[in-house]
């Protein structure tokens, strides 16, 4: 195809030289065929850019054709050459050649599959790009830029990549999404709890919720002592314990339910987050776990529960100081390595921003931090809890029930938010009151603690596609457990 120009366009034959991936002849035909039929315009331009063409000529061929038919005009070679002034391209007869390209365009037909050849090759060039980057980084890197972080910037890139610029997305069949609803259904009815989401396994909670729906961010949030952190922990296990894997087709493995969890603590050490669990799932308080304070008996239900634990697929990051890129960047090679189904993160304030004006700006930090996690919940189609603090405004009210103004630096983080939730124990408030024994007071307050005792509400002050309110959880301080408040219908259950 226009034999007289190729040669101009590939720079010439040189066999010691290997020159990026490209193919001159498909862009000359996909320009031939768009420059025919204005039509096929439609069929390309949603995932084909300019930056995508090899030859530079061609780059502003395309663009000048996006452009004319983006404002509603017709794109012939008569139309495109008026944008291309002949001193801007001294070695070739641009009318003569738009001309060639419209004359030897032998079909329309296959116009997707040139751009999609375009595509492929440019993708290409740009893993060469990235490998060059890593290579020439690596050579010269500065003494700040630590390998590791050479490393989760080479990821970011690679996976950023992966997921963006994809030639099938744009609109689709109705039958398309509708089977894949069906299949949703299917697999909530063949998961525990019959739940469209990844079960908690606390059973009032994932009525109200549905479970926790793939791409949600959910913010859990609470005033210090409160318990935030052990609900957390306690979904995080529930899940991976209650994980199932299926082999797929493809070869991939599938979570048929429960699910693979990362965990980001960024307070705490994985060492305390283990005691953590160990102790909700035998009821040794972890303070006497940690002190050495335990019988025969009690180790040998620890070393148990420990075997029981040691292949869960729970993932813990103990990193401190970690920016949203980082976090992202690491939740991404967890993905690709090992799977994931729910990402928690402990907690979001002590994230940093990778911009420097975060350190100027808290409120702008936050925003950044909370829309990163939105986009990676998309990104990555996964469920992730992200702790949060709440203001110290709580601790003036009467009622200490926490509010969505109540979120620090709140604005993007109710915004970005899917579900918002509160946990909120009376009983911790009000143990701090006791008044004088002896005293009517004392009796009165005593049958209030009666009333809280054990008990924690998590409060839904926001669900983008269910209802809000409140569910009463029963709440095991000594062992930071949170369960099922015993009802009169799970009487039977329960025993």
């Amino acid at each position: 195809m226009i034999e007289t120009n190729i040669v101009r366009l590939q720079g010439g034959p040189d066999k010691n030289y290997r020159t990026s991936p490209h193919n001159i002849e498909a862009e000359q035909a996909l320009l031939g065929a768009l420059l025919v039929n204005n039509d096929a315009v439609e069929r390309v331009a949603d995932f084909l850019d300019t930056r995508h063409f090899h030859d530079g000529l061609h780059q502003r061929i395309y663009d000048i054709i996006i452009k004319l038919r983006r404002d509603g005009k017709s794109a012939t070679p008569v139309t495109v050459k008026t944008f291309i002034p002949p001193q801007d391209v001294a070695d070739i007869d641009v009318p003569r050649y738009l001309a060639l390209l419209a004359a030897e365009a032998t079909t329309i037909i296959n116009a997707q599959d040139y751009a999609r050849t375009i595509y492929d090759l440019a993708v290409r060039r740009s893993l060469i790009g990235i490998g060059e980057d890593i290579v020439n980084t690596a050579y010269d890197a500065p003494v700040d830029l630590s390998p590791r972080l050479q490393i989760e910037q080479a990821e970011k890139g690679l996976f950023e990549l992966a997921e963006t610029g994809r030639y099938d997305n744009g609109f689709q069949k109705f039958g398309q999404p509708l089977t894949r609803a069906i299949e949703m259904a299917a697999n909530a009815f063949q998961r525990d709890g019959h739940l469209s989401g990844l079960a908690t396994g606390l059973t009032d909670l994932d009525e109200r919720m549905g479970g926790l729906q793939p791409s949600d961010l959910v913010i859990l949030a609470g005033r210090p002592g409160m318990g935030k952190t052990a609900l957390a922990t306690n979904i995080a296990y529930n899940i991976a314990r209650a994980y199932r894997g299926e082999i797929q087709a493809d070869g991939t493995m599938k979570a048929v339910n429960g699910g693979v969890v990362g965990f980001f603590s960024l307070e705490m050490s994985s060492e305390q987050l283990a005691t953590r669990i160990i102790s909700e799932q035998t009821g040794i308080s972890s303070d006497m776990i940690r002190r050495g304070r335990i019988n025969e008996g009690e180790y040998a239900r620890i070393s148990v529960a420990a075997e029981e634990m040691h292949n869960i697929p729970l993932y813990i990051d103990q990193t401190g100081g970690l920016s949203i890129a980082q976090l992202a960047a690491r939740a991404r090679r967890l993905k690709r390595q090992r799977g994931l189904d729910l990402l928690v993160v402990d907690y979001l304030q002590l994230l940093t921003g990778s911009s420097r004006r975060g350190a100027e700006n808290r409120v702008q930090e936050i925003t950044e931090i909370s829309t990163g996690l939105k986009a990676l919940a998309k990104e990555l189609s996964v469920p992730i809890v992200a702790l949060s603090q709440l203001s110290r405004q709580v601790e003036s009210r009467d009622d200490k029930r926490p509010q969505l103004s109540d979120l620090r630096e709140s604005g993007s983080i109710e915004q970005d938010a899917d579900v918002v939730m509160f946990v909120f124990r009376e009983e911790y408030y009000l143990k701090n009151k006791e008044p004088k024994p002896g005293t009517e007071e004392h009796f009165k307050w005593q049958d209030e603690m009666n009333n809280v005792h054990g008990r924690a509400e998590v409060i839904i002050g926001k669900q983008r596609h269910g209802p809000t309110g409140t569910v009463q959880l029963h709440f095991q301080a000594e062992v930071t457990r949170f369960g099922n408040l015993a009802r009169e219908d799970r009487l039977a259950e329960r025993h």
